[in-house]
């Protein structure tokens, strides 16, 4: 039985159209964020716009290596998000995030049981069901971080 398409669903409803686990969806959750919120300080917390970049720069990286490319991610480059300067900026990484995404659950729909049981890159990594899963979870995590990022914004932008 091909086990592609649920994972792919799982995987559309934290980044593309989901509700059911968080309520909500990186594509939601970003929608409306002006790209001076995006950039907003708070404490030592990354920024929405550094999660974005991070969680799109993991995507991007897989989806490399779904596409026949090696494996070029590194989690000390994971937050080097470039300078967010405008609206256009900020629509441009938002954007490639859900651009990426939707690409990444293609390729999902299209795995066979055996594709996702294979190692993935390397038999160190695990295969390619537990590194699929693990940025799943990996995205709901930093998607709740951006869920309190925008509430704390929007608390501090009516006290102003």
């Amino acid at each position: 039985m091909k086990q592609g398409n649920p994972i792919a669903d799982r995987f559309r409803e934290v980044v593309l159209n989901g509700k059911w686990v968080a309520n909500t969806n990186f594509k939601k959750a970003l929608e409306g964020v002006t790209w001076q919120q995006a950039n907003r300080k708070i404490g030592s917390l990354n920024t929405i716009a550094a999660l974005t970049f991070h969680v799109n720069y993991y995507i991007a990286g897989i989806l490399k290596v779904f596409e026949g490319g090696a494996l070029e991610i590194r989690d000390k480059y994971s937050f080097d998000c470039p300078e967010i300067e405008s609206q256009e900026d900020w629509e441009r990484l938002v954007g490639a995030l859900l651009e990426n995404a939707e690409k990444f659950a293609k390729h999902l729909d299209g795995m066979s049981e055996e594709a996702l049981d294979r190692p993935f890159v390397e038999k160190k990594y695990g295969d390619f069901r537990r590194n699929i899963q693990g940025i799943i979870e990996h995205n709901y995590y930093h998607l709740g971080q951006i869920s309190l990022l925008k509430k704390l914004i929007s608390e501090t932008d009516s006290f102003s």
